[in-house]
């Protein structure tokens, strides 16, 4: 196979504290690598911003992109820019740099080292969609692309070439995984009369 399906369940997530709230670790990569090591290649993760003024944890080497799903922040880096963050905006900034939000808010973040590279992106769906790697993977030297959903709203299906169907439920993370040269394509499909809300993520590495 090409392509593989792992749904990351709500119940097994982690959860910890950090100097401005708290923080769920969605996905991290690889799986035995350490946030706190700062190991990994890429990572997942969604935080609560409790205060009015937090500062960031420093990440040396990691690119970080940052959507904000609930709430308004401001985002201020010593030395370089400030940026305002309404609902669903994304901004882009490197873990080195001395970060300082304002504002109370819950974001939705994905961390890449730099042998990865990631996209971060609001999308709605009404019916479904069809999922299939791009072909920056043949253009490029990564050997994987893994493509990631989150809703926001409810439980979606996404069924496999092979007709099997996998539920994910709200607050679960679906990633879907392509090999190099892989021509398979699954669909994810939205069971809802509304619109399906997703944070969808995409890495190459």
């Amino acid at each position: 196979m090409t392509c593989s399906v792992k749904i990351i369940k709500k119940q097994g997530q982690k959860i910890s504290k950090w100097s401005g709230g708290e923080t769920t670790q969605l996905y991290i990569y690889p799986e035995n690598s350490s946030y706190e090591d700062k190991n990994f290649k890429w990572r997942i993760s969604s935080a609560n911003v409790e205060m009015e003024e937090s500062t960031f944890t420093k990440l040396p080497n990691i690119q970080r992109k940052l959507m904000v799903i609930d709430g308004d922040l401001i985002l201020k880096h010593k030395n370089n820019n400030k940026v305002k963050l309404n609902k669903f905006d994304v901004t882009s900034f490197s873990g080195d740099w001395d970060t300082v939000s304002y504002g109370k808010a819950i974001d939705f973040n994905l961390m890449t080292n730099q042998d990865c590279k990631g996209e971060l992106e609001y999308i709605k769906i009404k019916s479904y969609i069809d999922i299939k790697a791009k072909e920056i993977l043949n253009e490029n030297n990564y050997r994987y692309e893994a493509k990631v959903f989150y809703s926001l709203n409810e439980e979606f299906d996404i069924i496999l070439e092979s007709g099997k169907v996998l539920t994910v439920e709200k607050g679960d993370l679906a990633i879907i995984k392509f090999k190099k040269n892989s021509k398979e394509k699954v669909k994810l499909i939205n069971k809802l009369e509304k619109e399906l809300e997703i944070v969808k993520s995409t890495v190459y590495y």
